[in-house]
């Protein structure tokens, strides 16, 4: 996994200003989060280029890191420090961060990074060995868009826009997807990105809660709170430690 995530990749990572880097959002998730840190510290798995770990810190949260790229790290470098936002390098489902935390979160899909259910539980587990008694651990999620396929059909356009068109193609037998990123210009080439990820339903994610020793506190649609439905596309859930 750690080859997706190359220097090129890193380089190309930030969008300021839009998609995920959005301000509004940026601003929305860092206030959740840090009301959940709720005065305490704070270890992001798989932190990337700091795209959350930066404003979160500024609000004066103590962030650490866990991260498997070097080459990510090497972009968030550009924007803080070590001493400001202490990284480990290492696999979020095993790597090991000095001291204990309010918080532990995992942001944008990203454990689906992880392609075995057994990693997934993992993960979990590795969240749970980092927080204090009552800490939180906060998932950001996609809902699997399978209803989404007639039969015979492998894939799904989420987002098509001037320069750029997403998808994501299904095996469902082996609860795998890959999302496809074109990037493309007024001329005849285009730049494409794959990412190969393991989908998880919201039930399955907390049955890994329950067996790590967590119990969920709350799911919504979205970082302002928005109510979980049927039709929602993406999830924010909080599982929490017996305090």
């Amino acid at each position: 996994m750690s080859q997706l995530w190359d220097a090129e990749t890193a380089r190309r990572y930030d969008t300021p200003g839009v998609g995920m880097f959005a301000p509004e959002l940026l601003r929305t998730t860092a206030d959740r989060l840090a009301a959940l840190a709720d005065g305490g510290r704070a270890l992001e798995l798989a932190i990337g280029t700091g795209r959350v770990a930066v404003p979160l810190a500024e609000r004066g949260v103590p962030v650490v890191g866990v991260e498997l790229s070097p080459h990510m790290v090497d972009q968030l470098r550009t924007k803080v420090d070590e001493a400001t936002i202490p990284v480990v390098l290492g696999d979020m489902s095993s790597a090991t961060a000095p001291g204990r935390f309010s918080l532990v979160y995992l942001v944008f899909n990203t454990i689906g990074n992880l392609l075995t259910q057994e990693d997934q539980v993992a993960c979990f587990r590795n969240a749970a060995r980092h927080l204090l008694p009552g800490g939180a651990f906060v998932i950001e999620l996609g809902v699997p868009d399978l209803r989404r396929l007639p039969p015979g059909v492998q894939a799904t356009v989420w987002l098509d826009e001037p320069g750029y068109l997403a998808l994501d193609t299904y095996d469902v037998l082996n609860q795998q997807l890959v999302s496809h990123h074109f990037r493309f210009g007024d001329g005849t080439e285009a730049r494409l990105g794959r990412t190969p990820q393991r989908y998880v339903w919201p039930a399955e994610l907390d049955l890994m809660a329950q067996l790590a020793g967590f119990e969920l506190e709350s799911r919504d649609a979205d970082w302002d709170g928005a109510p979980f439905t049927a039709e929602s596309r993406s999830h924010v859930s909080v599982y929490r430690l017996p305090g």
